[in-house]
C-alpha cells in the first residue's frame, strides 16, 4: 500500500473520531431497509501494475508496464435490502499514464481514461450505530476510452469484468447526514499489445482504490 493510501486512511480516520466525538449528542437518522445512502467522495485510485512487457514470441524485453495513479471525485448510491444488507453502486472516472520502464529506459507509452464502476453488495453489523463498519464484495468493469498514444507507441487496452472486496465505515453526523471512509481492492487483468502485437504484456492492474466523503440519506 502507497504512503498516499496509508496518509489518506490517517487523515480520514481522524475525520471520523473527531466528527463522532463532536457530535455524539445529536440525533441522526439510522441506516434501516428502504434507506437509500448517496456518498460523494474524494478517491485515489492506485493500480499495482509491474508487469513484464515481451515480444510476440514471448521473448523478454527487460521493460515492465507501470501504471500511474489517480485521484478524482467519485458517487455511491446505495439501497437497503434488509437493515444489515446493502447493494451499493459507484461511479468515477481516473486517467492513467502506462510507461515502459527498465534499465535506461522510463517512456510514456500511452494515457488513458477508465471508467471502472463496481457493484457490490455490502453487510453492515451495526446499522443503527453512529459508527457503523461494513464489509463487501462485489464486481467491476474496466471500461478504457480517450486513448492517447504517447512517443510514437501504439498501445490497446482490453476492457473486461475484475472483482471487488471493500471495507469502510460511516459515522452519523447530525440528521441525514454521515462521514465516509471506503477501501477497495479492485482485481483484474487486461491484455495490452503494443504496435500491433510486436510487444505485448499481461497487465495486472490490480488497483487499491481509496475513498473519503460525505454521505446523505434518503
Amino acid at each position: 500500500m502507497t504512503t498516499a493510501i496509508r496518509s489518506a486512511l490517517a487523515l480520514a480516520a481522524a475525520g471520523l473520531f473527531a466528527a463522532s466525538t463532536a457530535h455524539a449528542q445529536e440525533a441522526f437518522a439510522p441506516k434501516a431497509k428502504g434507506t437509500w445512502m448517496l456518498n460523494v467522495r474524494a478517491t485515489e485510485v492506485s493500480p499495482d501494475a509491474g508487469d513484464p512487457i515481451v515480444t510476440s514470441a514471448g521473448a523478454a524485453t527487460g521493460l515492465r508496464a507501470e501504471v500511474s495513479d489517480d485521484v478524482m471525485p467519485t458517487i455511491g448510491l446505495s439501497y437497503f435490502l434488509t437493515d444489515k444488507i446493502a447493494v451499493e453502486v459507484i461511479a468515477g472516472t481516473t486517467q492513467h499514464t502506462v510507461k515502459a520502464v527498465g534499465p535506461g529506459t522510463d517512456v510514456e507509452v500511452h494515457k488513458t481514461w477508465v471508467l471502472p464502476p463496481v457493484v457490490s453488495v455490502q453487510y453492515h453489523p451495526y446499522p443503527a450505530a453512529r459508527f457503523s463498519p461494513y464489509v463487501g464484495a462485489g464486481l467491476n468493469y474496466m471500461l478504457f476510452y480517450s486513448d492517447k498514444d504517447k512517443n510514437g507507441f501504439k498501445v490497446k487496452l482490453d476492457d473486461g469484468f475484475g472483482y471487488a472486496l471493500q471495507a469502510g465505515a460511516d459515522v452519523a453526523l447530525t440528521g441525514r447526514y454521515s462521514l465516509n471512509v471506503d477501501v477497495k481492492k479492485v482485481w483484474f487483468e487486461t491484455d495490452a499489445s503494443i504496435n500491433d502485437g510486436a510487444l505485448k504484456s499481461k497487465v495486472n492492474l490490480d488497483p487499491w482504490v481509496v475513498s473519503a466523503g460525505v454521505g446523505y440519506r434518503f
